[in-house]
């Protein structure tokens, strides 16, 4: 049987609306415990066209989707695909009106595109690389490299008076926050050097917390995810009491590539 035959193959099920989780190789087999989205969590199922398929779940047209429960549950299920799999997800999900509609408007026009960066993702995976400052230790570094910032904190702790301090309490305030946004965009490089040559390709996330001292996402070979780990190991060990670091993982490469859902969902 031909590509094309294969294609235009009906799909399994048709006439209710489903949710759209992601693009996988057709040759997936979806796991009969797998859930998705939606009160309860429904089950998982994969439509084919081609080499591709998409993995998607029925969806009660009078229940909303969208809650935190289902985009924990989406982003859950496509972290647990790529452990395993190449997987393009779709940030936030589609509903479409069904299976031919998946196959109609999703799989077959993107067919080729779908199969390339899967093709592109395959052996590789995605996982988000956290360092967070240890507050006393910043702040101690800080104090140590400010002398305004030192003379600010005396001035503070002789007022007594929260309400008396309030402006060398502003002032130390942003002498900190300056302090630390110089500190992280050194601390990202200092990363990044120690990992890019590992790395397929990184990317820096906002930071998400005040005392984030680097959030990188990182798309690895997965053959080397142990040298990753050496290399984060290392860097931990000179930033030990400093910078605690974390790594997440593995997860989908929403950072590197995400399937566009069709127009106007």
């Amino acid at each position: 049987m031909t590509e094309q035959m294969e294609r235009e193959q009906p799909p399994e099920a048709t006439g209710s609306p489903v949710y759209v989780y992601g693009i996988v190789p057709a040759d997936v087999e979806v796991n009969d415990g797998a859930r998705g989205v939606g009160d309860p969590p429904a089950p998982v199922r994969l439509v084919r066209c081609g080499t591709v398929g998409a993995l998607i779940s029925d969806i009660d047209p009078d229940q909303p989707v969208g809650r935190p429960a289902d985009l924990y549950a989406h982003q859950r299920l496509l972290d647990g695909v790529a452990g395993q799999t190449p997987v393009l997800p779709l940030r936030f999900g589609a509903v479409l009106t069904g299976t031919d509609a998946v196959t109609a408007e999703l799989l077959d026009p993107n067919h080729d595109d779908f199969a390339a960066a899967l093709d592109e993702l395959d052996g590789r995976i995605q996982f988000v690389v956290k360092g967070q400052y240890v507050d006393d230790a910043l702040l101690r570094e800080v104090l140590a490299e400010n002398p305004e910032a030192g003379r600010l904190r005396e001035e503070i702790a002789s007022i007594g008076d929260p309400m008396a301090a309030r402006e060398p309490s502003i002032q130390l305030g942003e002498i900190v926050n300056s302090a630390i946004t110089e500190k992280r965009e050194v601390d990202t490089r200092q990363l990044l050097d120690a990992i890019d040559s590992i790395c397929v390709a990184t990317g820096v996330r906002p930071a998400t917390d005040e005392l984030d001292a680097a959030h990188v996402a990182v798309l690895v070979d997965v053959d080397r995810r142990a040298e990753l780990e050496d290399a984060l190991g290392d860097l931990g060990q000179k930033w030990s009491g400093r910078v605690e670091l974390r790594l997440l993982g593995p997860m989908a490469p929403y950072d590197f590539v995400v399937a566009a859902a069709p127009e106007g969902e």
